[in-house]
């Protein structure tokens, strides 16, 4: 009678650890993962896609990038599915898909603003953080940044070169400076003007440092005061304002100097969220996500975090411990 009962509770115990291990199985994520994300994120991403799927073969990580702006619309304005949004400014999401259509925004990463340059740029043995503002405005310099109505990378590009203004005690110079700017210069994404600078096409052009190191491209490092980089001078980097188009055809979007953060949320509708909270936790992850961004000279936020408890309380429940409310 003994010997029976311990067989049956044996063959119990097999039963739940077959359940168990099913469950397991059933619950790892699978299909497509559609991410949109900003242009400067691309070789992160393109490495976290390559790790991500190593760690879920069953997952198909599929990337889009593009200007922050334009990616936020392709899902608020053209209903274009998406899994997860990450933003080189979290204010793209606030304003396009907060609070409708998504719940949370993480802020997950920053960057710096610098001015790059190769060695056939002109007067490139001559520039340096006190004199950048004074060749950008010579005749028959080359210049450029991205399109500020869809990249945040632009309109933070022209913010740096208002500070500049006002920091240097210059008054006049942004308008100087547009001025010897053709529209011919301007780019979707900071990204694309990464190679004219390689190719000889502009001397010089505004970008990420991430995206400097990546492409090994000479840069000017700017003083904290007008780069974005440092949060101690936020108030200073507020008074930096630029207008950009809104949402709707005819209006319009004043945006604020900020310190540059990075920001990502998963819409409400995202067609595989399994997979979505799975690429979540692995971002937010010192030994992942977090680890790939060090590498590719993209400082993460350690810890990322929220703006408000109600905000935290969204957030799925495998990554809750990795945020902090702040």
């Amino acid at each position: 009678m003994l010997k029976r009962a311990g067989w049956i509770l044996g063959m119990a115990g097999l039963l739940l650890c077959c359940m168990t291990l099913t469950a397991e199985v059933q619950a790892a994520p699978k299909g497509k993962l559609i991410i949109f994300h900003a242009g400067s994120l691309t070789v992160p991403f393109a490495a976290m896609e390559k790790d991500f799927e190593a760690r879920y073969p069953d997952v198909d990580v599929q990337r889009e990038a593009g200007g922050s702006t334009r990616m936020a619309r392709l899902i608020s304005e053209v209903g274009k599915p998406a899994d997860l949004l990450a933003s080189a400014d979290f204010q793209v999401i606030d304003q396009s898909l907060m609070p409708h259509l998504a719940d949370f925004n993480i802020r997950f990463a920053t960057n710096e603003i610098v001015l790059t340059y190769s060695d056939r740029s002109k007067f490139a043995a001559e520039i340096n953080r006190d004199n950048w503002f004074d060749i950008l405005g010579r005749p028959g310099v080359a210049w450029g940044h991205s399109d500020p109505n869809v990249d945040p990378g632009g309109y933070r590009s022209l913010m740096v070169i208002q500070l500049a203004e006002k920091y240097y005690r210059r008054p006049g110079l942004y308008r100087k400076l547009l001025a010897n700017r053709p529209m011919a210069n301007l780019r979707d994404k900071a990204a694309s003007l990464t190679f004219m600078v390689q190719n000889g096409d502009l001397d010089y052009a505004w970008s990420y440092r991430s995206l400097a190191l990546q492409h090994k491209l000479k840069f000017i490092s700017l003083d904290d005061n007008i780069n974005l980089a440092n949060v101690a001078h936020d108030a200073f980097y507020h008074q930096a304002r630029v207008r950009v188009s809104g949402e709707k055809p005819g209006t319009f979007i004043d945006r604020i100097g900020q310190f540059v953060a990075y920001g990502i949320a998963m819409p409400k509708n995202a067609p595989n969220r399994e997979a979505a909270e799975a690429f979540l936790a692995y971002l937010l992850d010192p030994e992942g996500g977090q680890k790939i961004l060090r590498q590719y000279g993209q400082p993460p936020f350690d810890p990322p975090f929220v703006p408000t408890r109600a905000m935290h309380q969204k957030l799925p429940k495998s990554i809750q411990p990795r945020v902090v409310v702040k």
